[in-house]
């Protein structure tokens, strides 16, 4: 399978943006945001402050204060080469100044709104193959997306689904993401809107998935399209249903409750890992790369390979 060669940012939503949004006032000596900001790692991952990055609104109905906002927020920081893709429809998303402008930048981020917005407008199309093209192929191409931009982000999608009702057969639906990433399925606000019951069910149906349940102000970076690093303030929750034994959910009516058993659940807080090709927890991920990418482990590597 090929590994991919580009970074993913999947963001819980309401990342710290310096800004208190209901207010729309900035929030003073705010060190979370400046030094250990979500933003900050999405513009060091992508080769630092002199770096492109295009934000796409698509997905909100207010683009153009979402827009405003994160180019005052990426500039808090230090990163001014900021541009914001208006893309509404598929017919923007084929015009040849936003593709040359996809195909120009180095990193790609996606705000929040409505992911079915997204995959609506995107699927399919030259804007979306170009952006997975780079995603394989080029070691420092950083995709990014918040809330409904990270739900987007995988091949299985949520698009739909109340939290009070999520434990009642169908009540979660499910469509096809943008495929940055196979074999998991993402969840934004997970903590704040009560979403574990919809996520799990969501797994219960596609157990051969991961559910990546994020907090907001928190997210994950994966790399190798693999290796992910828990970031941020709060918490990201796995849910695996791969040892699922018992589950009713294909034999019940539409409505009905659902039963499922031996979901195993993971709790991540920054700097916790998870490997997805092993179902694995990692307590200390930087620990885990250093030892992978360690002299001694590379030329086991080449011994054995």
């Amino acid at each position: 399978m090929e590994v991919p060669q580009g970074k993913l940012f999947a963001i819980g939503g309401a990342e710290d943006k310096g800004v208190d949004l209901e207010k729309g006032e900035m929030i003073r000596n705010n060190l979370n945001f400046f030094e250990l900001g979500i933003l900050r790692r999405i513009v060091e991952e992508a080769g630092g402050n002199s770096v492109r990055i295009e934000v796409v609104t698509t997905a909100s109905m207010i683009p153009n204060e979402v827009g405003e906002n994160y180019l005052n927020a990426f500039g808090k920081i230090g990163c001014t080469d900021i541009g914001i893709l208006p893309i509404r429809t598929r017919a923007d998303a084929m015009n040849d100044e936003y593709i040359d402008r996809l195909k120009a930048c180095n990193a790609i981020m996606f705000s929040g709104g409505n992911q079915l917005r997204l995959s609506a407008t995107f699927g399919g199309t030259q804007f979306l193959e170009i952006a997975l093209k780079r995603f394989h192929e080029e070691k420092n191409f950083v995709i990014a997306g918040t809330s409904a931009g990270a739900m987007a982000m995988s091949n299985t999608m949520i698009y739909e689904g109340n939290a009070s009702t999520a434990h009642l057969k169908s009540e979660v639906k499910i469509t096809t993401g943008l495929g940055f990433m196979d074999d998991v399925i993402f969840d934004s606000h997970f903590e704040k809107r009560g979403r574990f019951g919809r996520l799990a069910q969501a797994i219960a149906s596609n157990p051969q998935a991961i559910g990546i349940g994020l907090g907001e102000d928190t997210g994950m970076l994966i790399t190798e399209g693999n290796i992910m690093e828990a970031i941020g303030s709060g918490l990201v929750m796995i849910i695996d249903g791969h040892d699922i034994r018992h589950s009713n959910i294909a034999d019940i009516p539409d409505g009905n409750p659902i039963s499922v058993e031996n979901i195993k659940v993971h709790f991540c807080e920054k700097g916790n890992g998870y490997i997805v090709s092993e179902r694995k927890f990692i307590p200390d991920i930087k620990k885990y790369q250093d030892q992978k990418d360690s002299p001694s482990q590379m030329n086991l590597k080449v011994a054995t390979g």
